[in-house]
């Protein structure tokens, strides 16, 4: 049987323009359901927008420079509360520092030929859906697919926002204020499932909920503000569960 080697590989995905078209419309097809549902989210994150005090522009720029759900909550939280510039910037990382482990494996899937600037503009928009759906491909990855789904994921997620702070603006208030609900319904349908399916994730939860209640009233926490607390507990919380439940590694043996 004849082998292809990587060389040659590599080559077929990073040198062939038709080739890059193809995963560009294939990326456009797989990103059109992640388009869709960050939508969905996104315009329930524009409630929040609204409520905090920001306008169309603002919250359309921020959902376009900041693809992430959790980070973009955490920050707009901390800035309806007149949070200082160093509080946002710590929670924003420590909410998306899992982006820089993604960002990593996904370089190790490009083409050693692929330069610096494919790397820059993939990692623009590292997010966990655009991540399954690039790292389940076989062999090399091709940029353009990536390109492909950002094209329809940013998108649908900054349009979101801004018609969701639209409609914050034109909908009665208690309407508004119900609405605000449906973001914490999305991360209690996110860590839900894996919670139902390891004691050890369920354990985290149900400590951070208690931790995060009791520090509201708890000296010396209770005098700090709600960012710093985030921030104090995620780092704690998160390092005791990797230090007593590390994750094991399983070595498949042929």
């Amino acid at each position: 049987m004849m082998q292809i080697s990587t060389k040659n590989i590599d080559s077929v995905y990073t040198n062939n323009a038709s080739s890059d078209a193809a995963a560009f419309r294939q990326g456009l097809h797989d990103g059109i359901p992640i388009g869709l549902g960050y939508f969905a989210v996104a315009f329930s994150l524009g409630i929040i927008y609204r409520t905090s005090g920001l306008s169309v522009f603002q919250g359309f720029l921020t959902s376009l420079l900041n693809n992430t759900s959790a980070g973009e909550f955490a920050a707009i939280t901390l800035i309806g509360q007149n949070a200082s510039y160093t509080e946002i910037a710590l929670v924003t990382l420590i909410a998306n520092a899992r982006y820089m482990l993604m960002s990593c494996a996904l370089s190790q899937r490009l083409s050693s030929a692929q330069g610096f600037i494919h790397r820059l503009a993939m990692a623009f928009a590292v997010t966990d859906e655009l991540f399954g759906i690039a790292i389940s491909r076989p062999g090399v990855l091709n940029p353009y697919y990536y390109y492909g789904g950002m094209a329809v994921a940013i998108p649908g997620w900054s349009i979101g926002t801004a018609c969701g702070i639209v409609a914050g603006a034109a909908l009665p208030e208690r309407i508004v204020s119900a609405l605000s609900v449906a973001l914490f319904g999305m991360f209690l349908a996110i860590i839900m499932p894996p919670a139902r399916e390891s004691r050890i994730i369920l354990t985290v939860v149900i400590t951070s909920f208690i931790a995060s209640f009791a520090a509201t009233y708890m000296e010396p926490l209770a005098q700090l503000t709600g960012g710093t607390r985030t921030i104090i507990l995620t780092v704690v919380i998160a390092a005791a569960a990797a230090w007593f439940r590390p994750v094991q590694s399983q070595q498949k043996e042929d």
